[in-house]
Order: C-alpha cells, then structure tokens, then sequence
C-alpha cells in the first residue's frame, strides 16, 4: 500500500478517534481522572481513543505493531510500528483547556515514514509521509524564515515528574526570554511540532519527552523544511528523551544556547 493512501487513512482515524475525545470533553468531569504517576493524569477518555485507533490501525497494517503511552496492546512488528498518542495535552483536556491532539505515526525498521497530528478543538490536520511536502487540511505547508532567535516566537514545554534538570531550565528559560518575541507553553508536544511546521512558531524545545509525545511531529517538522535533532545537534530523538524543532535557521544559535545551560 502506498504511504499517500496509508495517510490518508490514518488521517480518518485520527478524526474519529478526535470526535470521540470532543464529544466526551462535553461531559467529562475531573473525578473520572487516574494517576499513572505524580502529576501524570489519564483517563478512559484516553485509554478508549487509543484503542479506537489501535483496532482500525490493525485492519490497515495487520502485520504492524505498536509502541502506544497506554499500553493498550502488546504487540512488536518485526518491519512497521505505529507510535501513538491518543490524547496528547491530557491535562489541557482534563481542564478545559482547548489545546489537545491525537498523534499517529508509522515507523518502517528506525524510519518514520507516516506521521499525523489531529488538533481537536480547531480540527486541523496536519500531515506528512516519507518524501512528500507536508500539510495542513490539505494545503502545503512550511517552516518560517525568520532568520535569528530574535526575530522568533518560541515554544517549550515543562517536565511534570523529573525534575532533574529542573535549575538548568529555567535559566534557558531565561535567558531565551530576553532575546525571542515570546515563548510559549501550550501543554501538547504534537501541537508544538506541528505550530512549527507551519511557521506558527519558529522553534520549539523540551526534554523529558516520550516517543508518543514527538514522533508524528518530527516527521511533519521535516517534511515541511525544518530541522529536528536532539540537544547535541544529534539524530537520536525518540530515545534521547530531549527533543529541538527549528525552521532550519536558528538551530545552530539555539544549540548553542541550550548547551550554554543544559
């Protein structure tokens, strides 16, 4: 099956498992949360979305496995993983705070070759697969061109459980604070890379990030002309736990920046 036509499909998953987590967002109330770990929340809003999307994933790839942040299925592909997150900015849902995402992506051996990220509330999809631009609702889209951090608008997202680097990142924090338009914490990595994509936002970093969190996004990020690497500059992400999205042009200011600090 071509990855276009795969794409395609996992976009209508994408959608369906979106209205579905819409639909609950109407009635949902916070004595339905669960605690996976400190401040990490869940729901049956998620556990129920991932296995929509794993139960049609089956029927699109049945010899794929899948690497999902609710564990939903135990199952390793020898060729194709599909890297899942069914409900990304779970505490943003939880709160009412309308940004969340699904995020599907399809990894061929250690290659992403599909990725896609359903931002509910606005219903814009973006997307991308193996050698093709990367789009919005259908339209071709690009990274920025902003040529410095200090012509940027920035993105981050902060560790809810590993503190660990916890001093060091704040004072990146700072010291980005002084130089770019703004920074931005929206809660949803997918949404990140994919306000990155589009230009939205010029740069975006975190640490403490799971493969679910980034995988469709790095993809997207990529296919829409932008760098993704870790914060050595590597090529390593989804097991790096750390994660820098740029459009290409302020990457290596960034990298120094954080390897001031970090």
């Amino acid at each position: 099956m071509l990855l276009q036509t795969i794409t395609q499909k996992v976009i209508d998953i994408a959608k369906t498992a979106g209205a579905f987590i819409r639909e609950e967002r109407k009635t949902f109330t916070q004595d339905k949360i669960e605690f996976k770990g400190l401040n990490d929340m869940v729901s049956f809003v998620d556990k129920t979305a991932e296995k929509i999307i794993v139960e049609e994933l089956s029927k699109l790839l049945p010899e794929a496995g899948f690497i999902t942040e609710e564990k939903t299925i135990n199952k390793t592909g020898e060729r194709y993983n599909w890297i899942i997150d069914p409900l990304d900015g779970t505490t943003n849902f939880i709160h009412g705070l309308p940004v969340y995402s699904v995020s599907i992506a399809l990894q061929e051996y250690d290659e992403l070759v599909v990725g896609v990220v359903y931002e509910i509330n606005l219903n814009e999809c973006f997307y991308a697969w193996k050698d093709s631009p990367a789009f919005l609702n259908g339209e071709q889209i690009k990274v920025s061109s902003s040529p410095s951090i200090n012509n940027s608008l920035l993105a981050t997202g902060f560790p809810y459980y590993d503190f660990s680097k916890q001093s060091a990142y704040i004072a990146l924090f700072t010291e980005l604070m002084k130089s770019c338009h703004g920074l931005r914490r929206l809660g949803s990595a997918a949404v990140d890379l994919a306000y990155t994509a589009c230009g939205r936002f010029d740069g975006y970093y975190e640490y403490n990030l799971n493969p679910w969190d980034v995988a469709a996004g790095i993809l997207i990020v990529r296919q829409a002309g932008g760098d993704v690497v870790n914060f050595n500059g590597g090529q390593e992400i989804l097991n790096s736990r750390e994660l820098l999205a740029t459009n290409g042009k302020i990457t290596e200011e960034m990298l120094e920046t954080i390897k001031k600090q970090i």
